[in-house]
This record gives C-alpha cells, structure tokens and sequence, in this order.
C-alpha cells in the first residue's frame, strides 16, 4: 500500500473519496477515508508497529491515569500511516480531541486510518482536496482547534488566512519540519514595531536533540535507499549520485548511498557544511559542473528552485530525480510542465519526463519527499521523535525510554563521579547547548 498501484489510481477515478461517507464497525461517520473495509488490515500493522515503539507506549502508560492533555483539541496534519496512528492514538488516550490531516498528499496508508477519531486523508488526494482534507479539521458546528501539530506549516498557513479569528485563539503551535518553522519565523519577522502575526507560543520540534539525528539523519540513510529501489529498482553501485545539501538529510543519503557503492558528489551553500562533507570526503562541486554525468539526482536542502530547467535540459537520459527534503518546491516543477515535454505515468509515483529530443528523466513522487511517498518509514523512528512532542523543553531523558527496545543498559555514575562532573546521578549529563 505504501507505493500504492495502476488499480489504486483506478479506484480513484471512479469514487470521490469526498463525497463518499462511510461508517466504521461503530457507527462513526465523521472522516472521510478510501476504504473503511480494510481496517482489519491497518489494525494488524498498528499491533505490528507498536511492538517497535517502546518509547511511545511507555509514555502512553505512564500518563495516562493523568490525562495531561484534556482540553487540548488538537488539529493534526501530519503523515498518516501506521506508525503516526499509534502516535495519534497516543494523544487521545491522554486526554486530547483531535481531527487530522495529511501533510503529503502520496504519504498517507489507506487501510491505516480506521479509529474513532476523525481522519481526513486518503491516498493521491487532488490539491483540491488536500486543502478541504484541512479545512474539515479546522473547524465544525461543534469543534474548533486550540493548538496545531504540523508537519510543513500548510494547516498552520491555511488557518492564518482563512480563519483568522479562529488562528487568534489558539493556544500552542508544534512544527515538526524546517521549512514549517521558516513560515513561523517569516509571520514574526515584521517591520520594527509591527505586531507579530503568531497569536500563541510555537515550538519548534527541530531544537529537540534527538529529532534531527532520528527524524533526519538516520531516517534519510535507511529511507533514501529503500526509496530508490522500491520505485526504480535501480542497481545503485558505480553510479554517479550528486546530493544537493549536505544538512542532517544530506549527511545521511551521502552516506548511505557511498555503502551502496555509489560515488557521490554533494553541492552546498553553507560553508561549514561544506567543509564537514569534505572531510568526510565527498568532493564539493557546483550542480551546473557535473549535472551531464550524474545517474541519480537527490535534493535535501529545504530550498526553492534548486534543481530547473537549465539543469533538466543537460541531463542524461535515464537520470533519475528525486527530493528528500520536506518541501516540494526543489525541484522546479512549474517548469517540467512545458508543453515541449511528454510525460509518461510508470508508476502511481514514478513519471518518465520525455523531452523533444528521446531523452527521458525519471521522476519520483512528483518532486515531493521520496521517503514518505514511495516507503513506510521507520517505527522506532516515528516513537522517539513522538515522544518529543508534548513537552516544552523536550528533556534529553526522554530518549532513554527507547532502550529498553534495543536492549541496551546504561552504565550509572557512583555519588564520586557525580560530584567529580557536576551533574545529577540521573542527568541531564551534557549543558543544554551540547550538541550531540
């Protein structure tokens, strides 16, 4: 289900998802999913995962009896699969209402969104529909959210200019990827003087120090490969690879995809970052020195127009295209809609660009994130990036509820080494500004 099929999209032409409603075993009609029907299926994967999330379900267990959450009504416009369901599952159970969204119209598993919660999201959404998925989450007669969890800013953007009383009184915002916290920072940088247009307190997810190790880079290095070969099937030793940003992402695709015997070359504006790909040994070149011999495209920066029409046109035939950064604005898409240039459906996320002279590239995911369109991604991940998500100062401490699941034991300061380093017996062990 996560690559999804020709019947898939078939299914779609027949049926408006929108205006399709349907009951779960309990009579809860208030979502609007693909299939009900296979929740026996999505129910089996929730189980399956659960198993992988100790962290999370540690948490769920120990809170629970405290329902530190009641009163939050939670809009949620994250990925829907099922390791964000036992995440979403997690919120209710400690006291949260919630109605969620997808973030990405490709990420969502179908048969992973039956509950008694609201869920508005289903597999290939028109952008048409992405919008209304977000706008049922918003508001009802008998519902309105007090506090956004994002992941990219669309709900937090959308609630701002369509609902702007609504975005006056709301409590809290989470973002969870960078370009999101960018439209945070852009509503508060104004003119001297000028009122910030953020009505509440924000937090940024990506200061935790675990998720950008977890969430980014170690999540990159597993997802960059199982994305390539799910798609394309490509065999990935001795081609040439050109990874444009060498941030958390960038430093776990590079690294990944030197292991699978690529030679690998990284473009970077930041010139720490570029120093820190050299001496990892990646040569650092210019996109327009090498774009005619590259195999393999891969954007991570988080950046606009990265990859454009200039580049598309000296590309080798057969090259393949793909963005792991969040935001689908790498890769210059407005441009690939030209009428000189055929494109050919290969897969429900898999398009042959063919240009005016038979030279084809191979497009993953119409430029959006390749490891949430075309993978199911990591449980453990998903757990120790979840439980970050509910507390303010996001305490280091909380990484410690993962081990147990990888059965590891941590060694204990006596009082003498304690005292001897300044810190607590129990932690923190590092100042808050370490970073890891």
């Amino acid at each position: 289900s996560s690559i999804g099929s020709e019947s898939d999209d078939e299914d779609a032409s027949r049926l408006n998802t929108r205006d399709h409603v349907q009951r779960n075993s309990r009579g809860f009609a208030d979502f609007r999913v693909k299939r009900i029907s296979q929740h026996q299926f999505g129910r089996r994967e929730i189980d399956l995962v659960e198993q992988e999330m100790g962290g999370l379900m540690t948490l769920r267990k120990k809170a629970a009896a405290d329902q530190p959450l009641a009163g939050a009504r939670i809009l949620v416009c994250i990925h829907i699969n099922a390791q964000t369901a036992v995440f979403i599952e997690t919120l209710a159970q400690l006291g949260a209402t919630l109605r969620c969204c997808s973030c990405n119209i490709y990420s969502t598993q179908n048969e992973a969104t039956e509950a008694d919660i609201p869920i508005f999201a289903w597999r290939g959404e028109s952008d048409e529909d992405f919008w209304w998925c977000i706008e049922q989450c918003i508001e009802t007669e008998s519902w309105s959210a007090n506090l956004i969890l994002d992941d990219g800013g669309d709900a937090t953007n959308r609630m701002s200019k369509q609902f702007p009383a609504l975005f006056r009184q709301l409590r809290g915002i989470v973002e969870e990827s960078i370009p999101g916290v960018h439209r945070l920072y852009q509503m508060c940088s104004r003119e001297p003087g000028a009122p910030s247009l953020l009505p509440c307190p924000a937090i940024n997810l990506c200061d935790s120090v675990v998720k950008p190790r977890f969430d980014t880079y170690y999540m990159a290095r597993e997802g960059i490969i199982d994305g390539l070969k799910r798609t394309t099937d490509v065999m990935l030793a001795g081609k040439t690879v050109c990874v444009c940003g060498y941030g958390y992402v960038g430093k776990g695709c590079s690294q990944a995809l030197r292991q699978m015997g690529c030679i690998v070359f990284v473009t970077e504006v930041d010139p720490v970052c570029a120093l820190q790909a050299c001496m990892a040994g990646f040569p650092v070149v210019k996109l327009d020195d090498i774009i005619k011999k590259v195999d393999i495209l891969v954007t991570c920066t988080g950046n606009k127009n990265v990859v454009t029409m200039r580049h598309f046109e000296r590309m080798k035939s057969g090259c393949i295209l793909c963005n792991m950064g969040h935001s689908n604005t790498e890769i210059d898409m407005s441009a690939l809609q030209d009428k000189r240039l055929t494109w050919e459906r290969v897969r429900s996320t898999v398009d042959h660009i063919i240009f005016p002279d038979g030279r084809r590239i191979i497009l993953l995911a119409e430029g959006r994130l390749i490891n949430m369109s075309c993978i199911s991604f990591s449980s453990m991940v998903v757990s120790v990036t979840s439980c970050t998500e509910d507390v303010y100062l996001l305490p280091k401490k909380m990484a410690s509820l993962h081990l147990p699941t990888l059965g590891a034991q941590l060694t204990e300061l006596n009082d003498d080494q304690a005292r001897y380093l300044g810190v607590n017996k129990a932690g923190p062990f590092k100042p808050h500004n370490y970073k890891y």
